[in-house]
């Protein structure tokens, strides 16, 4: 009886803990509530090379499947007013596109070649005192938040430089392990390339 009631507990849990709002996917929403520049923390220019496939939904931009080839873009994200540190504060679905609380991303600007992305990059590094963060995320790690993590990173720490995110295929889901350590493995030489 007593294991009974362990299970029906454990059940009613994870019932409620499903029920909460789950975090979007999306990187572009619908339109993005005005705010005043006063409720924002940050606007931040993230320069991005991926081994992802562009998405056939605009709003995710790049999927979890693997491209032949090196795509490149810049994405332009803030920071709400009410950020508190080492926190991404996420949309839920069905909640506004409200920058004054969460992490939004304004646009997102694609580069249709490696010398255009070299050049925009180049001219951003100068720009910013020739200082330049590339981070790497992990497993089980969707483009969306591999964007948003990168942003917190660079806002929290006060990094002055330019931030660029090198984001491989990640499933971003656990059940991916096998086909995120594949995509990891075939995203090293264009790692490579990126940080030439």
């Amino acid at each position: 009886m007593l294991e009974l009631k362990k299970i029906c507990i454990l059940a009613l849990a994870l019932l409620v803990a499903g029920c909460g709002g789950r975090q979007t996917e999306e990187l572009l929403g619908s339109a993005m509530v005005s705010a005043p520049v006063t409720e924002i923390a940050g606007n931040h220019s993230i320069f991005i090379a991926t081994t992802r496939k562009r998405s056939d939904d605009p709003s995710k931009v790049f999927d979890r499947e693997r491209s032949a080839t090196l795509n490149y873009a810049r994405a332009n994200v803030t920071v709400p007013g009410t950020h508190e540190t080492g926190q991404i504060e996420r949309r839920s679905r069905g909640k506004s596109n409200d920058p004054a609380k969460y992490f939004m991303t304004s646009d997102v600007v694609g580069y249709d070649t490696a010398p255009k992305f070299s050049s925009a990059l180049s001219a951003d590094i100068a720009a910013r005192g020739g200082r330049v963060m590339v981070f790497v995320h992990g497993y089980n790690t969707g483009f969306d938040a591999a964007v948003y993590r990168v942003t917190q990173i660079a806002h929290d720490s006060g990094y002055p430089g330019t931030p660029v995110l090198f984001s491989w295929a990640s499933g971003a889901k656990t059940r991916d392990y096998v086909y995120d350590r594949e995509s990891a493995s075939a995203a090293r030489d264009q790692l490579e390339v990126t940080l030439r």
